[in-house]
Formats: structure tokens, C-alpha cells, sequence
């Protein structure tokens, strides 16, 4: 389970051979949601109003790379 990135509240991770679509798991102490890399939404899990904007916005900035990551995990 590779952390992508880790902000103030929560971190980005990426599961090896996880289950499409492409996702990463936007996770804390209290919460953990499931994100689409290609279209940016939550597919399952919740996630806060206050941790929404930067992980949504991080993963819209970076979908290439976690495009790549992805197919290099799976």
C-alpha cells in the first residue's frame, strides 16, 4: 500500500492489484473514501467537506501520474 501523498488530516494511497476502476484511497484516523483518478469523483467511502477540495484537486493535478502509478501497481 503505497502512500502517493500525505497531507495535513489525511494521505493518499494506492492499493497493489486493486479492483477497477483506477482509485486511489483518501484515508485518515476517522475516514476513508474511495476516488476515481480518471473522472475525480468519491465511488464509496466519505469524504469531509474540509479534506475534499485539496484531495480532489490534488488527484484532478496529478491524474497522469497516478494513471502511471496505477498500471505499474496492477
Amino acid at each position: 500500500m503505497p502512500t502517493i501523498a500525505r497531507f495535513p488530516g489525511f494521505a493518499i494511497v494506492m492499493y497493489f492489484e486493486d479492483h477497477n476502476p483506477p482509485h486511489v484511497h483518501v484515508v485518515a484516523r476517522d475516514f476513508e473514501a474511495l476516488v476515481t483518478i480518471r473522472e475525480g469523483s468519491v465511488i464509496a467511502g466519505a469524504l469531509p467537506d474540509r479534506h475534499r477540495v485539496t484531495a480532489l484537486g490534488w488527484i484532478r493535478a496529478n491524474r497522469k501520474m497516478l494513471l502511471e502509478k496505477w498500471d505499474e501497481y496492477h
